[in-house]
């Protein structure tokens, strides 16, 4: 017996969600082996086994496959700090949340070229993500998060919204960069970074008072509240790219 028309549909649905992202791991693999200036459709059709052709089925131009890939990434990294933060609810605080962003980011070469700005990687594609306003998005959210933390007595009052959102970026940039500026030797191991990153925050950024258990549990809901938010933003981005071929949320791409 023939399969439904319906069933054809969502077979074919699959397809073509699953060959976007063959598409993007390839994109990936060879804007990080060539650059990004040097990489070509021809190039990225040949390692993900589909006829050039395809690729403008998903993409109207070279510019927004790769613009679709830094979008990928970033909602594939939120995803797994959002996973993280569930299976480790201890970690649902604002220092083990940028403990866990930079795990992901050392982890993920292609994202940590963008937060650095490396321009032997991402090239020319650097001005389009100049444009994003994902970012810009957020800095509302990240406000209300640490409102509720200063609430709760977690987070500095002397500090204003900007102070504090400098310090993260300084901090989480100088991790970043420091495995190209240091010998192999004295890097720490990603793992390791992650946790000097949660421990230099906690010192500057945190009160110094213990938190009773509720309110370690309010700030673990304002957490995963804040990167919700984000994951959500990241996602209503990715479908901008990816359409009908974005995955099903599932918590975590």
């Amino acid at each position: 017996m023939a399969a439904a028309p319906s069933t054809r549909r969502r077979g074919t649905a699959r397809r073509r969600t699953e060959r976007a992202g063959r598409i993007l791991e390839a994109a990936a693999e060879l804007v990080l082996r060539w650059g990004y200036d040097k990489t070509t459709i021809d190039d990225v059709a040949r390692r993900a086994g589909v006829a050039k052709g395809t690729i403008y089925l998903h993409w109207s131009s070279r510019e927004d496959l790769f613009a679709a890939l830094l979008r990928w990434e970033r909602a594939a990294m939120i995803g797994a700090v959002r996973r993280q933060l569930e299976e480790v609810p201890s970690s649902a605080s604002l220092p083990g949340l940028f403990a866990c962003v930079a795990r992901e980011l050392h982890r993920r070469p292609l994202l940590r070229a963008t937060v650095v700005q490396d321009s032997e990687v991402l090239g020319k594609l650097l001005q389009r993500k100049r444009t994003s306003t994902s970012t810009a998005e957020m800095i509302e959210p990240f406000e209300e998060y640490l409102g509720r933390l200063r609430q709760l007595g977690l987070a500095r009052e002397d500090l204003s919204e900007a102070d504090h959102l400098t310090i993260i970026g300084t901090v989480l940039h100088g991790s970043l960069a420091s495995v190209t500026l240091l010998p192999e030797a004295f890097r720490a191991p990603d793992e390791r970074a992650g946790e000097l990153m949660g421990e230099v925050l906690e010192r500057t950024l945190g009160t110094g008072r213990t938190p009773s258990e509720t309110e370690s549990a309010a700030a673990a809901e304002a957490t995963r509240d804040f990167v919700d938010h984000a994951y959500r933003v990241a996602r209503a981005t990715l479908q901008v790219s990816l359409g009908d071929d974005l995955l099903p949320d599932q918590g975590a791409l």
